[in-house]
């Protein structure tokens, strides 16, 4: 099975970081995704802009509307993703549980499936 891992960032922890904080937590991230490729359940991982550099589109009966980032509404924003294919929802959550960001940010772990599934 494939599932997705979603790192939630609260919105101004990388505002709060030092050049070298930032970078640090950067280098152990890539070097945990470079671990998954070796072990063979890595399909593909990124980091993410801050949500200040995003758009959201909306269209609802027939009218469309762009909004600019941030998106205050939230509290925490989408700062990467690690999508792995080839493992069990536990193997998921273990991965998960070995994840560096954990110290700084949630980790969701979300089983890839059709939108209609319930």
């Amino acid at each position: 099975m494939a599932y997705l891992l979603l790192i939630l960032e609260h919105r101004e922890d990388r505002n709060l970081r030092t050049q070298a904080e930032g970078q640090a937590a950067y280098e152990a991230m890539s070097q945990w995704r470079d671990r998954l490729q070796q072990r063979g359940v890595l399909q593909t991982a990124e980091a993410l802009r801050p949500d200040r550099d995003g758009v959201r589109y909306t269209r609802r009966e027939g009218r469309q509307a762009l909004r600019d980032g941030p998106f205050t509404e939230s509290k925490e924003m989408v700062g990467g993703f690690f999508l792995l294919d080839n493992v069990s929802r536990e193997q998921a959550v273990a991965i998960a549980q070995e994840c560096p960001a954990a110290e700084y940010a949630t980790v969701e772990v979300r089983e890839l499936a059709p939108c209609y599934v319930r």
